[in-house]
């Protein structure tokens, strides 16, 4: 059997290898403690699970886009950004992962060259390979913050047709000032850069601003999702901003493709906006779950970590301990019961000497996950506390 060059070059997502193996733990009668993905633990909120209730026995639950939910995220535009959006501009998805796909059809022929920054999500350079395109992956550490700077874009030679940036980012959970934002977007418009912005995270910080990309490129892509923040993974919904003469294009590209988002899912996610105070008191929890494990990781002796400004997440350097990553996330995940993310998934070159833990879980969790690897690495590096 042939193989399409496309699929060639995608390498597995391994944080998904770690979470089957957890569920066959759990299945067992083990205790997991899930922190491998980017998931709140506590479901959807109220409001949108009694609103999806209600919606179960409406006739109409086919191919459908809300228009309500369309005026409603552009509210949230001007809300939150001081932005005047258009709603015709906004595409509901299956979830940010099918934006993505969009966004890079739409903006970009096969073989485009797209920067990123490494490290960076996973589905970024896999999705561009898949489509026939060529990441050009940009190592970011600390001097960087791990993020991808308007000097990169104003030195690539050759010019890259696009940039995907994302802030907060993932895995660090570091987040781009506005000022830098200001002038990567100045750096792309000077060498017609077309920018898709991940926004998934936002209104998830812990003392620095999140800004729009809108701000400062009204003609960016911008994808989001009621996955992280609203606590609605399982229910597939986000949204792609689409450039003004794009539209049409991102709108012929998913009907054929994608048709539509859940219907029932949508109904939830209008009054999902609604749930504000519910889902700030979460935040609030992951910050106090931040400092709970970054407090744990520094007196097992990891301390050099990526600064965790938002998601939910800590990326902390293992390389005093192994070079191999994927095989001490097995191995904590079988003694302590606690799955975490190999930093391969994040970076192909560098990854194998970092994890990644997600704190989107409730207090009570963290506080055991804490306990159970301050436990487990004193017994096995005891020098390292």
């Amino acid at each position: 059997m042939t193989h399409s060059p496309l699929s060639q070059g995608i390498a597995p997502f391994r944080a998904i290898e770690i979470s089957h193996l957890a569920r066959q733990l759990r299945a067992e009668g083990r205790s997991v403690i899930h922190m491998e993905f980017g998931q709140p633990s506590d479901g959807a909120p109220a409001g949108a699970v009694a609103a999806a209730k209600a919606a179960l026995g409406e006739p109409d639950m086919g191919y459908w886009e809300s228009v309500p939910l369309r005026e409603r995220i552009a509210r949230h535009y001007g809300d939150h950004y001081g932005l005047d959006l258009d709603p015709h501009r906004i595409l509901l998805t299956c979830g940010a992962s099918p934006a993505l796909v969009l966004a890079l059809l739409t903006g970009f022929a096969a073989g485009s060259r797209v920067m990123t920054a490494r490290p960076g999500y996973v589905a970024y350079r896999n999705s561009l390979r898949a489509l026939g395109m060529v990441p050009v992956e940009i190592e970011c550490g600390a001097r960087e913050r791990f993020q991808i700077q308007a000097r990169h874009i104003r030195d690539a030679d050759p010019v890259p047709e696009g940039l995907i940036v994302a802030s907060p980012a993932n895995p660090t959970g570091t987040i781009i000032p506005p000022a830098a934002l200001a002038e990567l977007a100045d750096a792309c418009r000077a060498r017609d850069v077309r920018i898709i912005s991940d926004e998934i995270y936002h209104r998830l910080s812990y003392g620095a601003e999140t800004h729009s990309m809108l701000q400062y490129d009204p003609d960016a892509f911008v994808i989001n999702s009621f996955s992280k923040y609203y606590g609605m993974p399982g229910w597939r919904l986000g949204w792609i901003v689409c450039p003004r003469g794009l539209v049409a294009e991102a709108r012929a590209r998913i009907g054929n493709l994608f048709l539509s988002p859940p219907a029932l899912s949508q109904q939830a996610a209008l009054v999902a906006f609604d749930c504000e105070e519910e889902l700030d008191a979460r935040v609030a929890i992951y910050r106090r779950n931040r400092e709970r494990l970054i407090g744990c990781l520094a007196r097992v002796g990891i301390t050099d970590i990526a600064p965790s400004d938002g998601a939910f997440y800590v990326y902390a350097s293992i390389a005093h301990l192994t070079d191999d990553s994927m095989s001490l996330c097995k191995r904590l995940l079988e003694e302590t019961g606690v799955a975490t993310a190999p930093g391969l998934d994040f970076d192909p070159e560098r990854g194998s000497r970092f994890i990644r833990f997600s704190y989107a879980v409730s207090s009570e969790l963290a506080e055991e996950a804490c306990a159970r690897l301050e436990a487990w690495f004193a017994l096995h590096y005891p020098a390292q506390g």
